[in-house]
């Protein structure tokens, strides 16, 4: 594997910063994480991206529905939550560190998507070299513990999520996977610091959309002032990327708050998982 691989700003912080400590942690979460056998293949699944003590119990949900998976390719869309000038952005790096090891990206994937992206939308990938953003990084270690193999690394980050830049990032992610072994992933929290009953109404719409396996909706909703999500566009750009793969379900599988872990319910953060899949004819 290349050296050049992207230092982990947050181990330590956001998650255990040794693999003995982060290890025990995950599998903890994903232990204590029931989910029902999907009923069909999993295309690709929607996480929250707090802090592990925050939303790793969530997340674990979603993960789990990746039991039994072994793809070769995972494809992460998240949001980037400092300024850049870019739409979209991917790493600089070669490889993402995490405690539990390096995980490499494919850069023979991305250039093709790159190319694509450029070619059908018009739209440039710019590089991100030592970044900070938590959200994409904060999803690897569960991948790592859930999935029986090593995998590659597709990474995508959203500084736009306006409807034309996120379905023109859905269908190329799709066209780039197509032949490829590969599961999605979508990185976003909820609703952010309202009271608890607020934040479980505009929770609840978002969430619906999501089921509903209506994009545009899930984008629209903060517009409309009826629910948020900070990774809006990359669960839009994941939900239009699976369904050109195929995918016909969506299943909610786990909602909660920051409350529900830090007894104050004044100013929570919503949390939600959900998968995606191609259901299995009866």
């Amino acid at each position: 594997m290349s050296s050049d691989v992207r230092p982990s700003p947050i181990a330590g912080t956001w998650y255990p910063g040794s693999a003995s400590a982060l290890t025990r942690s995950v599998d903890e979460q994903l232990a204590q994480a029931k989910v029902t056998p999907i009923p069909g293949t999993v295309v690709g699944v929607i996480a929250p991206h707090a802090g592990h003590v925050y939303s790793g119990l969530v997340a674990a949900h979603a993960f789990n529905a990746l039991q039994g998976e072994d793809p070769r390719i995972v494809a992460i869309v998240s949001p980037l939550h400092e300024y850049h000038s870019g739409q979209v952005m991917t790493t600089g790096h070669a490889a993402y560190a995490t405690p539990l090891g390096a995980v490499p990206v494919d850069r023979d994937l991305l250039e093709r998507f790159s190319h694509q992206l450029a070619q059908t939308c018009g739209l440039n990938l710019a590089h991100l070299r030592n970044d900070h953003e938590h959200s994409l990084e904060i999803e690897l270690p569960f991948l790592q513990r859930v999935l029986p193999h090593p995998f590659q690394l597709l990474p995508l980050m959203l500084r736009d999520q306006s409807a034309e830049v996120v379905e023109a990032v859905g269908h190329t992610l799709a066209a780039v996977l197509a032949e490829q072994s590969a599961v999605l992933v979508a990185s976003s929290d909820l609703s952010h610091f309202y009271p608890e009953a607020i934040a479980q109404r505009l929770d609840a719409e978002v969430l619906a959309r999501i089921e509903a396996f209506d994009p545009a909706g899930v984008l629209s909703a903060e517009e409309e002032g009826v629910g948020f999500a900070c990774g809006r566009g990359a669960v839009a750009a994941v939900l239009w990327a699976a369904r050109d793969l195929g995918a016909t379900r969506v299943q909610i599988l786990h909602h909660a708050t920051s409350g529900d872990v830090t007894g104050d319910t004044n100013a929570v953060v919503g949390y939600g998982a959900a998968v995606v899949y191609r259901a299995t004819e009866a």
